[in-house]
């Protein structure tokens, strides 16, 4: 079984996990594929991803949600199911802990798992500086979490054009606006005021960032609309385009950001019977009355 692995470099003790996941991986033949950012914490470097050829039956991350989002993006929309082991703190979309290291990866050899299909956005910016300058199309990184439209430098509200299957929806003013899936409602949307969306409902949500006005609240789309989001002169310079909040690209006066469905889901490993709602109560907090006394 071919396992790739990404992990978080920042974490203080990789060297020492990779050692451990080295060794067990070896006993249960599971053949290991690095990504090279972390080529140097091995005790005994395995083969890099590109060298695994895309034949990879599962790929583990080894860090919080951020790194797991970049775990996605490596996989560039391939049927490859995701197991997050959480090093950091929340963790809400990863499945493990360094602790239950042997369980997950017993699930993982006999596929003792559930997966689940997340809904993930295709992203493209097209227009006059699309394409070096000369018009058309230029497609993004795919997202898992969110695709957010911003104002770079200073910090002060930009003014956006947001339509919805080529119908215009409003004009915002706002700091911004986030573009979500399901997963990401409970990141950066809900941050800004976003419904939080069970990840088995297929929607994409719509959520300003800070607007400049009481009469804007948050849009639940369904999944098959293209969200298509323009700056609007004179507010168009350094603007610009974040994805899962980990990378970003300008966008130019006369440019738009299109977001739709990508063809295919994320596969996130699940171990175990611990439900949505009760993954939001443990990691969020959800509901939580415990700091109150009964009077």
């Amino acid at each position: 079984m071919n396992v790739g692995v990404v992990g978080n470099p920042n974490y203080p003790d990789l060297g020492a996990f990779l050692a451990t996941l080295q060794q067990k991986a070896s006993s249960l033949g599971l053949k290991l594929y690095s990504e090279e950012r972390v080529l140097a914490f091995w005790p005994a470097p395995p083969p890099t991803l590109s060298e695994a050829d895309g034949k990879l039956d599962c790929l583990i991350t080894l860090g919080g949600d951020g790194t797991l989002l970049r775990g996605a993006r490596l996989l560039n929309g391939s049927n490859t199911p995701i197991m997050g082991l959480n090093l950091g703190r929340v963790g809400f979309l990863t499945s493990a802990a360094p602790d239950n290291l042997d369980w997950a990866l017993d699930a993982v050899v006999r596929q003792a798992y559930t997966t689940e299909a997340r809904l993930a956005l295709q992203t493209a910016i097209t227009g006059k500086g699309a394409k070096g300058g000369g018009g058309g199309s230029r497609v993004e990184p795919l997202v898992l979490n969110d695709v957010v439209v911003h104002k770079g430098g200073v910090a002060r509200v930009v003014r956006l054009k947001v339509s919805v299957d080529g119908d215009e929806v409003a004009q915002y003013s706002a700091d911004g606006i986030i573009v979500s899936t399901p997963t990401g409602s409970t990141a950066y949307s809900m941050s800004a005021g976003g419904p939080i969306v069970v990840p088995t409902v297929d929607a994409i949500v719509v959520t300003a960032i800070c607007p400049h006005t009481l009469a804007v609240r948050p849009l639940v789309l369904p999944a098959t609309a293209v969200v298509t989001i323009q700056p609007i002169p004179p507010w168009t310079d350094e603007v610009l385009v974040s994805f899962d909040g980990q990378v970003g690209t300008p966008i130019q006066p006369g440019e738009r950001l299109e977001v739709r469905r990508a063809d295919r889901p994320i596969l996130l490993i699940r171990l175990g019977p611990e439900s949505f709602f009760k993954r939001l109560r443990r990691k969020l907090h959800w509901g939580d009355l415990s700091d109150r006394t009964r009077r």
